[in-house]
């Protein structure tokens, strides 16, 4: 039950570890049952090299080389807490640095049906330094109602790669702790 007519984005799925039920429904709905997108995602905790450094420069190369490399786009799952994470944090860092071996990727924020409603919700900081409404690099929408209404967001953050680049904002420091919500 493909799209058939979209291009099967390789994406790149961070989110914090609480909403990790949702976010499997999620790939299970989107790549497995309905061939949207190919989910791409760190899953285990990252590698003690990148946790442990305090290089900035050094920490987003490494993720960018070893879990994001070939994928063109970002999904940000955003939680209740999701805002509050560091690695969360850091992934996003990541996407949004051009390399001499990959290309930014595309960023799209998406909120998780178990946060639809609460009053509090809140973006990550660097995801919301790349939102403006329709003016940003990035976007932050609902939880897709549809296989075509998921590929059209991708396909929108997918674009912004090259039509929106020079509205990437990455200068915020990269996140040191987790922060309580």
């Amino acid at each position: 039950m493909g799209l058939g007519s979209h291009t099967r984005r390789k994406c790149f799925i961070s989110y914090h570890h609480d909403d990790e039920y949702e976010v499997q429904q999620f790939i299970q709905d989107f790549d497995h049952d309905q061939d949207v997108l190919i989910a791409r995602g760190i899953g285990a905790s990252m590698a003690g090299d990148i946790i442990h450094s305090s290089d900035d420069d050094y920490i987003k190369d490494r993720i960018r080389e070893k879990y994001l490399r070939d994928t063109s786009v970002t999904i940000v799952m955003v939680g209740k807490c999701t805002w509050a994470r560091k690695f969360v944090d850091w992934e996003v860092a990541a996407s949004l640095r051009n390399t001499a071996t990959a290309v930014r990727s595309g960023l799209l924020a998406i909120t998780l049906p178990s946060a639809a409603d609460y009053y509090d919700k809140k973006l990550p900081a660097r995801v919301g330094d790349n939102v403006d409404g329709e003016n940003g690099y990035a976007r932050w929408w609902k939880y897709p109602s549809s296989a075509s209404g998921l590929a059209s967001m991708i396909e929108t953050a997918y674009e912004c790669r090259s039509t929106r680049d020079y509205l990437v904002d990455n200068s915020r420091e990269l996140r040191s702790y987790n922060s309580s919500c």
